[in-house]
C-alpha cells in the first residue's frame, strides 16, 4: 500500500497481511505499485482470487509415534518420551504458526550411572566409605528402575609441575617422606576403570583395588576427567536409550581453563576423546583444562546429568531430577523467534514458560510452541532446529522452509508482447530491458516533453516529482539518497524519514515505509520500540504483573498503590498482601493451606521466612498480618521489603492459643458480680433516701423559724368562756389532785 513494493516478492515481505495481484488487466497503468495491498482491497478493485499471491505459514507433522508408558522391557530401544518426533514448518515472514509438543517421563526407564572418584590423598577416608557403595546404589536405584548399570573411573591431576610432585624421588611414590601416609601410587590425569555394567560385584572389586595418590596444589584435575567421561561414549559404555548420570566425588575445587598455562600448556582443550590403550587420558600433559562452557556443551550434547559430591541418597536426587521437564532449543536459526506456553498437571496454560515441575514419573505435560520468521534467507535456503527435554535422548526435529517466493514467477514470459517485446512479463508487471521504461516498456530513457510533466505532479502547482526526482516517459524517476531509498508515484515516499528510538530507525524492529514504521511481528508503537511479548511480565503462578498492573512494552506498569518489583510482586501495603503471604506461611511452616495441595509451594513461595518466639511490631517498614487458624488460634507475622530487593516474612513459630478458663472460677466470678451489683444498687438507694429526708427536714425547720406569732397576740385566739358548773368541777378536780399529791 505504501508504494515501496516493486515486485511480488517485495510485497510479501512487507507484512503477512499483504497480497499481490498478478492479474493482467488490473489497476492504473501508470502506477506499478498498486498491485500490493490487503486481500480485501484487491478484491474490491477487481482482482480475482486465483490471481492473488498471499501464502501463509503452515505446519506439517512428518513423524508422530505415540508416547510409551514403560521404559524397560523388550521394546526399551523404541521408548518414546516426546511427541511428535518430526515436523516441517513452511514460514512466511511475520506470519506466526504454532505446534504442540507432549512429553512424558516413562516408568522403569534404563539408568546408566558412572561414578567418577577423586583419588588424591585427601580422599582416603572417602575411598574407605565407598568400598561397598556399588551394592547400596544398586539396591536403592532398583526402587526406581529394573535396568541399572554402574561404571567407575578415577582422577587426580596432571602429572607435571606445578600440579604434581615430579622430582625423581617422587616418580614411583609421591608420598615419599610424608610421615602421615608414606606410600601411594603415582599421580595421573584420568583413568577409566570399569565400563558400565549390571555386575555390581565388579564395581565393588574395582573400588577395593584402588589406592590414593598425591598432588601438590589444592585444586584437582576433575574437569579433565568429566569431559573424557562424557565424550568417550564407546569406552564408558553409555547406552543411547538410557538416562545418563555422572556422579563426581571430590573434596576440593577443580582446575579451570587457563590454569594449564602455569605448567606451559597453551593449547586449549579440543573437546575430543583422548583415551589410550590403557584407558588413561593421553592429553593430560598436552592440553589445557577445559572451560566451563565447553564442559557444559559436551554434557548437554551427550544428555548427561552431572551430580557433584554426593555419596548418599543418590536415588532421591535422581527422583528429584525426574520430577521436572524442561525444553531446550538447539541450533535455532537467527531469523526465527520462538515462544513457549507450558500446560502442566493443573491444566492451566502458563505463557512464557518452557518447564513443568512437581511431576510424578508417568505424568504427561504439553507445550505450545509458536514460531515466527523475521525475514527471508537466500532463495532455496532450508534450515532446521531441535527441541529436546533436558537430559532426554528423545528430541523433536523441526525443518524449516520459507515462503518468500511467488508462484506467478514460474510463468515469467521473456520478450513478452505485454512489454513491447523488450522486457519480461512476470506477475502482472513488466521488467524492461536496459534503456527502456514505462508500464509497458513503451519509452526510452532520455525522452522528455511537456505532455508528460503534468502526470508527474501530485497536484497542480506542486513540484515535479516532489522535487526529489525527474519526470521521464510519464513517470517520476526518484533521485538516489545517501540516507536510503526514495520512491512512490511522485517520489513522495522514502524509507528513512520515520521515527527513531535511541538513534535507530524504527528501533531496529520494523521497516520504514513512506514515513511510517511498519513493525515486525511482536512489536508496536510509532517507532516499534514496544514489544508485545508478555513473558517477562508473567509470574510463576501465571498471572500478568501479579494482578496489580498491566504489561506495556514487555515491562510491568504497576497500578496498585504501593506495588513495585519487576512483576509488581512486592506490595506490603496492598489489601491482598497479607492474604498472599499467608498462603506461603501455611505451606512453608505448617504444610497446610491451598498451596500444599497442588505441590507448588516451593515454586511460588521463594521469600525468606524467619521464625521467632516473640514477634516485634515496632518496625515502621513492616506490615503486621494476623489470621485465625482452623483451631481458633491466632497466627501473627510481619511482611517487609529489604533494600536488597528480598521480601522477608517474620513469623511466630507457633500460633497463639488462649487457655480455657476454669469452671469454678467462672462460677465464682458470676456470683461475685451479682452480689457486687446488688450492694452498689442498695447503697445508691440509701443515699437517695438520705438526701431526700434531709431536704424535707430542712424545709420543716425553715417553716418553723418563720412562725413568730405569740399566743396572746394571735388574732385567731379567743379567751375561753366558763360557767359555774364548769368552774366548780375544775376546783374540785384541782383540790382532789392537790390532796392526792400530798
Amino acid at each position: 500500500m505504501s508504494g515501496s513494493a516493486m515486485s511480488c516478492e517485495e510485497c510479501l515481505i512487507i507484512h503477512p497481511s499483504c497480497a499481490w495481484c498478478a492479474q493482467e488487466k488490473f489497476g492504473s497503468v501508470r502506477t506499478l505499485t498498486s498491485r500490493c495491498d490487503l486481500r480485501q482491497n484487491l478484491q474490491k478493485r477487481g482482482c480475482e482470487a486465483h490471481h492473488m499471491e498471499s501464502p501463509s505459514s503452515s505446519t506439517t507433522v512428518v513423524k508422530s509415534e505415540p508416547l510409551s508408558s514403560k521404559g524397560s522391557g523388550p521394546t526399551q530401544y523404541d521408548v518414546i518420551q516426546i511427541m511428535p518426533q518430526k515436523i516441517s514448518l513452511s514460514l512466511r515472514p511475520g506470519d506466526q504458526t504454532s505446534f504442540k509438543v507432549q512429553v512424558r517421563q516413562v516408568e522403569d526407564y534404563p539408568v546408566d550411572l558412572y561414578y567418577l572418584m577423586d583419588l588424591s590423598l585427601s580422599m582416603k577416608d572417602d575411598l574407605d566409605t565407598i568400598r561397598n557403595l556399588g551394592t547400596k546404589l544398586a539396591d536403592e536405584m532398583r526402587k526406581l528402575t529394573s535396568n541399572f548399570r554402574l561404571g567407575f573411573g578415577s582422577f587426580v591431576d596432571k602429572n607435571m609441575s606445578p600440579f604434581s610432585y615430579t622430582a625423581h624421588k617422587y616418580q614411583d611414590n609421591p608420598c615419599n617422606g610424608y610421615k602421615l601416609f608414606p606410600s601411594c601410587v603415582p599421580s595421573f590425569g584420568f583413568r577409566h576403570l570399569l565400563s558400565l555394567t549390571d555386575k555390581v560385584d565388579r564395581f565393588n572389586e574395582e573400588v577395593q583395588k584402588q589406592m590414593v595418590s598425591r598432588n601438590r596444589d589444592a585444586p584437582e584435575g576433575g574437569f579433565d576427567a568429566i569431559l573424557q567421561a562424557a565424550v568417550c561414549k564407546e569406552r564408558i559404555g553409555w547406552r543411547k536409550e538410557a538416562f545418563h548420570l555422572l556422579v563426581f566425588a571430590t573434596d576440593d575445587v577443580p582446575h579451570l581453563a587457563l590454569d594449564g598455562k602455569l605448567g606451559g600448556l597453551v593449547q586449549p582443550h579440543d573437546g575430543e576423546c583422548h583415551m589410550n590403550e590403557k584407558n588413561e587420558y593421553s592429553g593430560s600433559t598436552k592440553m589445557d583444562y577445559p572451560s566451563l562452557a565447553l564442559l557444559g556443551e559436551k554434557l548437554a550434547a551427550n544428555n548427561i546429568y552431572l551430580i557433584f559430591a554426593v555419596t548418599k541418597r543418590l536415588y532421591v536426587i535422581y527422583k528429584n531430577i525426574r520430577s521436572k521437564v524442561e525444553l531446550t532449543v538447539w541450533d535455532q536459526p537467527e531469523d526465527l523467534s520462538l515462544s513457549f506456553t507450558a500446560t502442566c498437571q493443573d491444566g492451566q496454560p502458563l505463557p512464557g514458560l518452557r518447564k513443568c515441575a512437581d511431576l510424578k514419573i508417568g505424568d504427561t505435560v504439553s507445550f505450545n510452541v509458536s514460531v515466527d520468521a523475521r525475514g527471508c534467507p537466500a532463495p532455496g535456503t532450508q534450515q532446521s532446529f531441535t527441541i529436546k527435554p533436558v537430559g532426554f535422548k528423545d528430541r523433536l526435529e523441526v525443518s524449516v522452509d520459507y515462503r518468500c517466493d511467488c508462484g506467478c514467477t514460474n510463468q515469467t514470459q521473456a520478450n513478452s508482447t505485454h512489454c513491447s517485446s523488450i522486457g519480461q512479463y512476470t506477475c502482472g508487471i513488466c521488467r524492461c530491458d536496459p534503456g527502456y521504461l514505462g508500464a509497458r516498456c513503451e519509452c526510452q530513457e532520455g525522452e522528455a516533453g511537456s505532455m508528460y510533466l503534468s502526470a508527474c505532479r501530485q497536484a497542480e502547482g506542486m513540484q515535479i516529482c516532489g522535487g526529489r526526482g525527474e519526470c521521464s516517459c510519464n513517470q517520476c524517476f526518484c533521485y538516489e539518497s545517501e540516507f536510503g531509498k526514495i520512491y512512490g508515484t511522485f517520489c513522495e515516499c522514502d524509507d528513512f524519514s520515520c521515527a527513531r528510538h535511541k538513534g535507530i530507525l524504527c528501533s531496529g524492529h520494523g521497516e520504514c515505509h513512506c514515513g511510517e514504521c511498519k513493525c515486525h511481528a511482536g512489536y508496536i508503537g510509532d517507532n516499534c520500540n514496544c514489544s508485545t511479548d508478555t513473558s517477562s511480565c508473567v509470574t510463576d503462578d501465571g498471572q500478568i504483573c501479579s494482578g496489580r498492573g498491566s504489561c506495556a512494552c514487555g515491562r510491568c506498569q504497576c497500578t496498585e498503590p504501593g506495588a513495585f518489583g519487576d512483576t509488581c510482586e512486592k506490595c506490603p501495603t496492598c489489601p491482598d498482601a497479607c492474604g498472599t503471604k499467608r498462603e506461603c506461611i501455611e505451606c512453608r511452616l505448617f504444610s497446610s493451606g491451598r498451596l500444599s495441595d497442588n505441590q507448588t509451594c516451593q515454586r511460588l513461595c521463594k521469600d525468606e521466612i524467619i521464625t521467632v518466639e516473640t514477634l516485634k511490631t515496632d518496625d515502621p517498614n513492616a506490615v503486621l498480618c494476623l489470621y485465625k487458624t482452623e483451631n481458633e488460634c491466632v497466627m501473627k507475622f510481619t511482611y517487609s521489603e529489604h533494600a536488597n530487593g528480598m521480601s522477608v516474612l517474620t513469623a511466630l513459630k507457633e500460633p497463639e492459643c488462649g487457655a480455657a478458663p476454669d469452671a469454678m472460677t467462672v462460677l465464682l466470678a458470676v456470683v461475685g458480680s451479682i452480689l457486687l451489683v446488688g450492694i452498689v444498687l442498695l447503697a445508691i438507694w440509701k443515699l437517695v433516701i438520705t438526701v431526700h429526708d434531709r431536704r424535707e427536714f430542712a424545709r420543716f425547720q425553715s417553716a418553723r423559724s418563720r412562725a413568730r406569732y405569740e399566743m396572746a397576740s394571735n388574732p385567731l385566739y379567743k379567751q375561753p368562756i366558763s360557767n359555774d358548773y364548769v368552774e366548780t368541777d375544775f376546783s374540785m378536780y384541782s383540790k382532789s389532785y392537790n390532796g392526792a399529791a400530798h
